[in-house]
């Protein structure tokens, strides 16, 4: 009769279980690992529903309007060029349909808006700036100069100098951009920023605006929907706006506590590590139960 059977342990009910509850907690360590890289990466996490503005509580605004730390150039020029000498800083003077340059709309020179929204412009005094547009601000000091006879035929023209917005996140070319016109649309900025990255969530980006205290106003945008597009509030970038677009599980799950990814060779070194170390732990434990 064949004894070679004799040493083989057979299958106990301690060893399933413990068999078992090792893949368990296996699956559980992976599991809860992945949630809290999600958590470590994802920004803004403690906004909460009502915090929110939906498109039904406010309209999307168009126009860009001044606010009090704005930075803005002013011209003025006539028939007269002589005339116009007294209302235009020394760096910014040009003579009539000549292209303002480069250097001027970004270097030092213009007008900071002031806390109260105004600006001390030559001659004319204390100009209310804040809450216009650049037009407006523009009809307003012509009016002013003609009235005061001044200058009879004005031409004058503001241009942003400072005014910007921010991208963050899942964008392939995230960074601060220039406002440099009137109207600027959420699809505009994120076409500047090269567009979401494949794994970026587009049901969820979200734009902050710093109101007029300097509180922040948060709005979500699902860019999978044309009417949610269309009529959020931030369809239209206003200066110092932040838009956040959040990496999605596949993305967050990539991450870990070393910065590796899922790609990359110390990931794998890891987990192939600590499943040898399981799968050690778990024969020992099996031997010793089986004893």
């Amino acid at each position: 009769m064949n004894d070679n059977n004799h040493d083989k342990v057979p299958p106990t009910p301690k060893n399933f279980i413990l068999k078992r509850n090792s893949f368990f907690i296996l699956s559980l360590m992976l599991l809860f690992s992945s949630c809290d890289v999600s958590k470590r990466i994802t920004y803004f996490q403690d906004i909460q529903d009502h915090q929110i503005v939906t498109g039904t509580e406010e309209q999307p605004t168009p126009e860009i309007r001044l606010r009090p730390e704005d930075k803005i150039s002013i011209i003025v020029n006539s028939k007269v060029p002589e005339l116009t000498t007294l209302f235009n800083l020394p760096y910014t003077a040009r003579t009539l349909g000549s292209e303002l340059q480069t250097n001027t709309v970004h270097g030092a020179s213009g007008y900071i808006i002031k806390a109260d929204g105004t600006i001390d412009f030559p001659v004319l005094g204390l100009v209310e700036a804040a809450g216009k547009t650049r037009d407006e601000l523009a009809f307003h000091i012509k009016s002013e100069l003609i009235n005061r006879n001044l200058v009879n035929d004005p031409v004058v023209t503001v241009e942003f100098i400072n005014l910007q917005f921010s991208v963050m996140g899942e964008v392939r070319s995230p960074g601060s951009y220039r406002i440099n016109r009137d109207h600027i649309t959420l699809l505009d900025a994120l076409s500047m920023a090269g567009d979401l990255s494949i794994d970026g969530k587009r049901d969820n980006v979200l734009v902050l605006r710093p109101d007029s205290n300097g509180n922040l106003m948060a709005y979500t945008v699902d860019m999978r929907s044309f009417e949610a597009v269309q009529h959020s509030p931030a369809y239209y970038i206003h200066q110092n706006d932040y838009i956040y677009v959040e990496p999605n599980k596949k993305r967050a799950n990539q991450s870990t506590v070393n910065a590796n990814t899922v790609q990359s060779a110390s990931f794998w070194i890891s987990v192939v590590s600590l499943l040898a170390s399981v799968a050690t732990t778990v024969s020992v434990l099996m031997v010793r139960w089986s004893n």
